[in-house]
C-alpha cells in the first residue's frame, strides 16, 4: 500500500535531509519505505524507515540529540573474578 503524505514531512535521511511525500508499506514482513526528495538536488530516494528521523525542530521540542556518552573501559579481569559468584564448593586445589 502507499500512502500520500499531506503535508509531506521533513525528514534527515543518510543522504541528507528532505520532504517525505509518500510512505510505502509492503506489509508485516518488511521495513515501511519513505520516498524522499532531497533537499540539496530534488532527487528522490526511497529509503527504509530504520535509516531516517524527524528533522530538528526547536517549536515542536525535536532538539538535536545529545552525542553519546563514551563507553567506561572494561573491568580488568581481576575485578571481574572478584565479583563471580561460584554456584559450586571450591575444590582444595583451586
Amino acid at each position: 500500500m502507499i500512502t500520500q503524505l499531506n503535508p509531506p514531512l521533513p525528514l534527515e535521511t543518510p543522504k541528507g535531509s528532505g520532504l517525505a511525500h509518500f510512505v510505502i508499506d509492503y506489509g508485516p514482513e518488511a521495513a515501511l519505505m519513505w520516498v524522499v526528495f532531497m533537499d540539496k538536488d530534488g532527487a528522490c530516494w526511497t529509503v527504509p524507515n530504520p535509516e531516517v528521523r524527524l528533522q530538528f525542530n526547536w517549536s515542536m521540542g525535536r532538539r538535536k540529540a545529545e552525542p553519546a556518552a563514551p563507553l567506561q573501559p572494561a573491568a580488568p579481569d581481576e575485578a571481574r573474578a572478584a565479583n563471580v559468584h561460584r554456584v559450586f564448593p571450591r575444590s582444595p586445589d583451586s
